[in-house]
């Protein structure tokens, strides 16, 4: 079928919106219109990277509408309403065992731009579009998505407030529900509120952390933080960053996430715990740590990595869409909606801070399953 995406064609250059060809579906994927996708740092480190002889359609937290299934699907019917979050293989050890964010093939299969076998489902007239981003490539009309990759959902979720929750959402907040499970005398030190470090402090919240600490360089981002339920707010630029934490929280946080993959702050957030605490780090980039081993032998300190909040995606999901059905996780506060055709805008935005959240929303269409 012929589709509308938006394709990647280097790194400096505009999203080239354009009429490609999709497969149709093969045994165990799903094919997907979407009506909203968030746009995750992800996608705007990736595009950094892909030359432009290898174009690409990105997007990895798409929702929308089943219209057809391929064979040896179960447990997903046409019309079903659906969140998209990233493929894993399950069948390795740690698929198995529960933990899809560690898959042995999640490399290949979430950013190879292809699917197990480096096929894409993409093309356009005759050239291969490389696809299956995420096991999904959201920044189109319509995706091909593995049926491990698809959380079906009740009809009356809100698919584009909540279209976030398959990555940047569960990954913040499975850092703090999955990992450090911080109890009421816990203190937390989120550094970087944008996306992924709001949903930590509102999965925080949510269960009933007790002190929250945010460090950001953006007034504007440590304002919406304190409205989300930060105790307390520090500029990252201030030079006593860990005195102040280690005043606020009584002597050093129990927890602390580092969201930016920068050096200097992931040094602060290891010196800012109280003794046994743990920094969990989930920041993509090129850092570098070079630790001062006595925080960790002398105080007991850990540091751990996470990928995509730890957690089983069918699992957590409907987690995160309890907690905001019940108030308790307003999406809403950090998000602004943008229609697709404005997705350089969205992605500038995101880029230069002044949206925490971009929603990428698709046109209205009628079909036999109703209006979406």
């Amino acid at each position: 079928m012929e589709i509308t995406a938006a394709v990647a064609r280097g790194a400096d250059v505009p999203f080239s919106m354009e009429t490609l060809t999709l497969e149709e579906p093969r045994p165990g994927e799903v094919l997907v219109r979407i009506v909203a996708t968030g746009v995750c740092h992800t996608d705007l480190v990736t595009k950094g990277v892909f030359p432009a002889e290898l174009p690409i359609v990105l997007g990895h937290e798409g929702a929308g509408v089943v219209e057809q299934i391929g064979s040896e699907v179960t447990g997903i019917e046409v019309g079903d309403h659906v969140l998209l979050t990233y493929a894993s293989c399950g069948t390795c050890s740690r698929c198995v065992n529960g933990l899809p964010p560690y898959c042995e093939n999640f490399v290949i299969l979430n950013t190879s731009g292809g699917r197990s076998d480096f096929t894409s489902p993409l093309s356009s007239n005759g050239e291969r579009v490389m696809g299956a981003f995420f096991g999904q490539s959201s920044f189109a009309t319509h995706a091909l998505v593995p049926a491990r990759s698809i959380v079906v959902v009740d009809k009356d979720v809100d698919l584009v407030a909540t279209s976030p929750f398959g990555c940047g959402v569960q990954t913040g907040a499975g850092a703090v529900a999955n990992v450090m499970k911080p109890g009421p005398d816990d203190s937390i030190a989120i550094f970087g509120v944008g996306g992924v470090g709001m949903a930590a402090l509102m999965a925080a919240r949510a269960i009933g952390a007790g002190t929250i600490v945010a460090i950001d360089l953006s007034a504007d981002r440590l304002a919406v933080a304190k409205e989300l339920g930060a105790d307390v707010t520090i500029d990252g630029a201030a030079e006593d960053v860990v005195a102040q934490i280690v005043a606020a929280t009584g002597g050093g946080a129990n927890f602390a996430l580092d969201t930016t993959a920068v050096n200097a702050v992931i040094a602060k957030g290891l010196e800012a715990l109280a003794p046994m605490g743990t920094l969990v780090l989930v920041g993509l980039g090129e850092a570098s740590m070079d630790l001062e081993i006595g925080h960790l032998t002398g105080n007991g300190k850990a540091v751990r990595g996470c990928i995509e909040g730890s957690g089983d995606p069918q699992k957590f999901i409907p987690q995160l869409l309890q907690w905001h059905a019940d108030g308790k996780f307003p999406i809403e506060k950090i998000s602004k909606t943008y229609a697709f055709s404005d997705i350089d805008t969205a992605l500038a935005d995101a880029h230069h801070g002044t949206t925490i959240k971009p929603i990428l929303t698709f046109p209205v269409v009628r079909s036999r399953y109703g209006v979406h």
